[in-house]
């Protein structure tokens, strides 16, 4: 049935709703995060209404193709023989006009169930259209995912696919692939579909074979040894890296150091810092475990060559982007970087 649900949902509420038949006439689906929106609008498309019902009763539109009268004309028809009808409204961002719509989101018809993906950004206002679609249906924002939440979604991703990931191999893929979390989900498919038959956990070397991330020279091994201070391993990852650029360049490496740098900053102001579980808290971290680079780094590092640390990760991300950089290559950038750290 379609009733009025409550606003500002979290993913996990809406799926948990619409998987017990509670449809709301009005979604909401806005955000530069573009997996979680597909997500929740493909879910209402294959379970919204029975496939039967669905050649009268369901139609994706174009935010491009449409006006917003042609959607409140198809929400204000009744459905045909069907308790519901399902209209999508895809790339709504590119409809103009859009805040035309607030008329009929005031009140939206019961059998109508209205979805409007609105992606790459939020609307600015919360008044008008967006205010009446919250009130009267699901108003959800897809942010996007930040690098230290990539771990939790991998993790917890697999989990319902009954598979569990050493951590080192859930590092590898996070560090790796970064936070599109479309790509994820496919090399995470690729893994379990691949997984021998028995097998329920993920290790590092299953990861290099399917994946082709190296267990041994990737962005999570540097990392680990710029931690270490172990110059020797670094700089033989750094020269991998020089003659496998897939496996790590200044673009993928830089705002990861300066992730972890800038933690480690922060780390130095927690009252009880060696505490593992007190500094996983303080930095926002998912579990004690998440912390424990950060005690040994703070053994090697203090807070000053933290900071200058962060200062030359600004100064290299520029020099890579071609600012005052004129003859500099990656790879020199790259061992000017990890000179610096390590010295």
């Amino acid at each position: 049935m379609a009733e009025k649900r409550s606003s500002g949902a979290t993913f996990e509420n809406i799926m948990k709703d619409m998987k017990a038949g509670k449809f709301s006439p009005v979604y909401l689906l806005m955000g530069e995060e573009p997996y979680f929106i597909d997500k929740i609008s493909d879910y209402i498309s294959d379970n919204a209404i029975k496939p039967e019902e669905r050649d009268f009763n369901q139609v994706t539109l174009y935010g491009l193709d449409t006006t917003p009268s042609q959607i409140m004309d198809a929400a204000h028809a009744a459905p045909m023989m069907s308790e519901h009808q399902v209209i999508i409204v895809r790339e709504a961002q590119l409809l103009k006009g859009i805040e035309q719509l607030e008329k009929y989101l005031k009140s939206p018809i019961a059998s109508t169930i209205l979805v409007i993906c609105y992606k790459k950004e939020s609307p600015k206002s919360s008044k008008g259209w967006i205010g009446e679609a919250e009130r009267n249906g699901v108003l959800f924002e897809s942010k996007k995912m930040r690098d230290y939440q990539l771990p939790g979604f991998i993790n917890g991703y697999l989990k319902t696919k009954g598979v569990t990931i050493e951590e080192k191999a859930c590092m590898m893929i996070a560090e790796s692939i970064g936070t599109d979390l479309s790509r994820v989900v496919t090399e995470l498919d690729k893994l379990f579909l691949t997984l021998p038959k028995g097998e329920t956990r993920i290790v590092p070397q299953f990861v290099e074979e399917q994946i082709g991330i190296s267990k041994d020279f990737n962005v999570f091994e540097l990392r680990d040894a710029i931690v270490k201070k172990d110059v020797v391993n670094a700089n033989r990852i750094v020269k991998y890296f020089d003659n496998n650029p897939k496996a790590g360049n200044l673009h993928s490496i830089v705002p990861q150091l300066f992730g972890f740098f800038q933690n480690l900053m922060l780390a130095f102001y927690c009252p009880n810092r060696q505490n593992q579980d007190e500094l996983a808290t303080w930095l926002g971290l998912r579990g004690g475990w998440a912390a424990r680079d950060y005690i040994a780094a703070m053994k090697g590092y203090n807070a000053m060559k933290t900071m200058q640390i962060i200062q030359k990760l600004r100064t290299i991300a520029a020099k890579s982007n071609g600012l005052d950089n004129r003859s500099a290559s990656e790879h020199e950038l790259m061992q000017e970087m990890i000179y610096f750290i390590l010295h």
